[in-house]
């Protein structure tokens, strides 16, 4: 746990689990689906232990952010609310949870959302995610200053990770890093026709990747014919029956496999008949499969181009060092970002302290000018007026050295604010209402 678990006017709690901390079995065990989420986070803010909160449930992680005054008695409280909600015993879930508070927990935050933290560093998906979470809460009214605010610059962490590094250009997934490649052999893709043969879960995701970047058409062929519709109507494609395929590459520009199966799907004479019938325009072949789809002899052909899984694997390799060359930059960001955002949150330590510091004096002030005044009647008026100058810049000069203390507490962000606040409230008697 960072930090240590004093008692602060304002801090960040966040206790959770990931795919790292947790098997799947026990993310899913601890989720807040469809309908959950709402009144789960009715029960989790008290007021008093968990002041704010939101929940995090993706199938990556859950995580419950929390602001509150006691970190260690909110630590409790928010592991026995996941047994509660849940319906487990803390000992099935306890050891896997990681607990996060103070500086470490905005710095792991911050890291999320950059998706620093994800199972494929620089996924955009997260993002969404955390916005979405924050929607949630924000709609039911578990959010307030601090956690609004430190959602806030959340996001703008997040967006200036992405604006500033390249930690998301390289595509590190086999579907994406198939259409990158074929978006490198084509200038643009708006005018041209890709066939994705198989409709499985990564030819859907090729399908997918290959409208996000302008795919003019998308032929979607299948075995089980009614897969190959679904898909195709998800994604406004046509539909080509599998046993008729061979007779639409003619076509197609670009040619993705995915489908299972033993035997090669296409060989280099359905590919001679298909140059002809397009005029020897080249074809881009992408083969996804495993075992694969494509005969290895279309790379004898003139004016095609056969990449297999391990092609992309090499990129995909190239394009994950790329991403974690990014990820020191964007560690810098974050970094960055924490001690902005904890000056202000420290400052919130502080501020209560300096104001009550500032009403005691000008009591103590006004009542010994009352009592001079009332001891000296015949005072003239511009004698008063030097007096009251005179016992205003006592007092700002006696209390400038205490203030700029707790001040520069502040700007360092220190972790025990709490104690250098209690000893200024003791010295000057802060808390004692007899004063």
């Amino acid at each position: 746990m960072g930090g240590n678990l004093a008692k602060r006017n304002a801090d960040l709690l966040i206790v959770g689990l990931n795919h790292r901390s947790a098997p799947v079995e026990v993310r899913e065990r601890l989720a807040f689906n469809n309908g959950t989420l709402e009144p789960a986070l009715r029960r989790l803010v008290d007021t008093e232990t968990v002041r704010e909160g939101m929940i995090l449930s993706t199938c990556n992680r859950v995580e419950i952010i929390t602001s509150t005054a006691d970190v260690a008695a909110a630590d409790v409280r928010v592991k026995e609310f996941l047994a509660e909600t849940q319906g487990a015993s803390r000992a099935a879930f306890e050891e896997h949870l990681y607990t996060r508070s103070g500086k470490d927990a905005l710095v792991h935050l911050f890291r999320v959302a950059a998706s620093l933290d994800s199972l494929v560093v620089g996924e955009p998906q997260i993002l969404g995610q955390v916005k979405d979470a924050y929607a949630a809460a924000t709609e039911v009214g578990t959010l307030g200053e601090i956690l609004h605010r430190c959602f806030h610059k959340t996001f703008a962490v997040a967006k200036r990770v992405r604006s500033e590094t390249r930690i998301a250009a390289k595509a590190v997934s086999v579907s994406s890093a198939a259409v990158e490649l074929a978006r490198s052999i084509f200038d643009h893709l708006h005018d041209k026709t890709a066939m994705v043969i198989g409709a499985g879960e990564i030819g859907e995701l090729a399908v997918r990747h290959l409208q996000n970047h302008g795919i003019g058409k998308v032929l979607v062929t299948n075995r089980t014919y009614s897969r190959a519709v679904e898909l195709a109507q998800e994604f406004n494609g046509t539909v080509v029956p599998f046993e008729q395929f061979p007779a639409h590459l003619p076509n197609a520009d670009i040619i993705i496999g995915s489908a299972g199966g033993n035997d090669y799907l296409v060989g280099p004479t359905i590919v001679q008949e298909a140059l002809r019938g397009r005029k020897r325009r080249p074809m881009f072949f992408i083969d996804l499969g495993v075992p694969r789809n494509f005969d290895p002899r279309l790379n004898d052909i003139e004016n095609i181009f056969l990449y297999d899984i391990d092609d992309l694997q090499q990129v995909i390799e190239e394009n994950k060092d790329e991403r974690e060359r990014e990820a020191q930059k964007a560690e810098a960001i974050v970094a960055e970002e924490v001690e902005s955002f904890w000056q202000w949150l420290s400052g919130l330590e502080v501020t209560p302290t300096i104001v009550a510091l500032r009403e005691k004096a000008e009591a103590i002030r006004q009542r010994e000018l009352e009592r001079v005044f009332a001891a000296l009647k015949e005072l003239p008026p511009h004698a008063q007026k030097a007096i009251e100058a005179l016992s205003l810049g006592i007092v700002n000069k006696l209390l400038h050295p205490p203030i700029a203390y707790l001040k520069s507490t502040s700007r360092n962000g220190e972790t025990d604010n709490a104690r250098e606040v209690a000893v200024v409230r003791r010295i000057f008697g802060l808390d004692n209402d007899s004063e």
